[in-house]
């Protein structure tokens, strides 16, 4: 991205400075930060700054992002305290850096534990920002604590808001929290982790199943265990990778044969050899906003079989590698039979290549407007 350290800020004059952050350290918000920022930067007339928490994966890792706003958050809870504790000797410095950036407007990529420091720099510097609310409400043994208390802390000063999926649009107007303020309403576009893998199915063994991310309650971990029940006998290979707490569930997933449960916290690194191995992934969502592994899985060309709840429909009803079925393990199961009966066809598979960009210039458009 453009160079935007010190007061050189010259070489873009005139063009709109939208600055990207996100202070999570882990999961999806860092990614779809550096997405947004490069994307919003490749367009012309717009120069796009991003902002990570120095404790970032990408961060800590030898290929880091052009990054123009680092910020030193915490490695614990006993960080996050002095954090917060430290707000106000903390807020003139940000502040003083983010007047050297000069940012015209600010976008929070993903709501994080400590935004309200930037709310705060933001609004003493009388810079607007936008959120991105990916979730309404908190999923059972999601996030962290109070954060939907924090988030909507956040929405009450923002300009604007920017939605991924009408599911989340509307429970946000059910609560009252647009306040006829400008709504965005875009989609969250696929993004790959390394190279195009092999399409699905050519390693002629078992048909691979992986069901990947935050082992928690709302992804169906005991409606997944209950459709291999079904699939017994099925020529199938499964990985249940990801964190989460132990589970009756983890517990039936493991006592079944070629099934393999990893409780652990994935490293971005090994994504992209996660997906090239599955054949299929697999999101037995009992509720959902929209899906990470969703948009990670069709940018590899993986077959997807997911529930039809939330919103997982309208985010993969017109993907062809999609097979979107009532949330029930007898539809699962069947989804899944059929993936070696009657295969999705790879030529089928929508081109994602300009996704991001598509994405940056609608949302540049409509905050023109707004």
């Amino acid at each position: 991205m453009n160079d935007a350290s010190a007061n050189d800020t010259s070489a873009s004059k005139g063009a709109l400075r939208i600055l990207v952050w996100h202070w999570g350290r882990r999961g999806a918000g860092p990614r779809v930060a550096m997405e947004l920022a490069t994307s919003l930067d490749a367009l012309d007339g717009v120069v796009g700054l991003l902002s990570l928490s120095t404790q970032a994966e990408q961060m800590l890792g030898l290929d880091r992002p052009d990054c123009a706003l680092p910020v030193d958050t915490y490695s614990g809870i006993a960080g996050y305290v002095w954090r917060v504790l430290t707000v106000p000797v903390r807020l003139p410095g940000l502040c003083a850096r983010l007047r050297r950036l000069a940012p015209d407007i600010a976008i929070c990529a993903m709501p994080a534990p400590l935004d309200l420091l930037m709310a705060a720099a933001l609004g003493m510097l009388g810079i607007p920002y936008y959120v991105v609310v990916h979730d309404a409400d908190a999923h059972p043994g999601d996030g962290f604590p109070m954060q939907m208390t924090l988030q909507r802390l956040l929405v009450r000063g923002a300009r604007g808001l920017v939605t991924l999926s009408s599911h989340v649009t509307q429970r946000l107007r059910n609560r009252g929290e647009i306040r006829g303020r400008p709504l965005i309403r875009l989609h969250l576009p696929p993004f790959a982790f390394g190279p195009d893998p092999k399409p699905p199915g050519l390693h002629g063994g078992r048909l691979r199943l992986l069901f990947f991310g935050r082992l928690l309650p709302y992804k169906g971990l005991g409606l997944f265990a209950e459709t291999l029940r079904l699939l017994d006998g099925a020529q199938i290979a499964v990985r249940v990778i990801g964190q989460g707490p132990e589970s009756e569930a983890l517990a039936a997933l493991r006592a079944m044969p070629n099934v393999q449960v990893e409780n652990r916290w994935v490293a971005e690194g090994e994504i992209g050899g996660l997906l090239a191995w599955a054949d299929a992934v697999v999101l037995s969502h009992t509720e959902a906003s929209q899906s990470g592994v969703a948009a990670v899985a069709i940018a590899a060309r993986r077959w997807v079989v997911a529930t039809r709840v939330g919103g997982l429909v309208e985010q993969l009803q017109d993907e062809p590698l999609a097979r979107l079925v009532a949330a029930d393990a007898e539809s699962l199961a069947g989804a899944i039979s059929s993936l070696v009966t009657d295969p999705p066809h790879p030529a089928t598979a929508r081109k994602i290549g300009r996704s991001w960009r598509d994405l940056a210039e609608r949302l540049v458009a409509q905050i023109r407007v707004g």
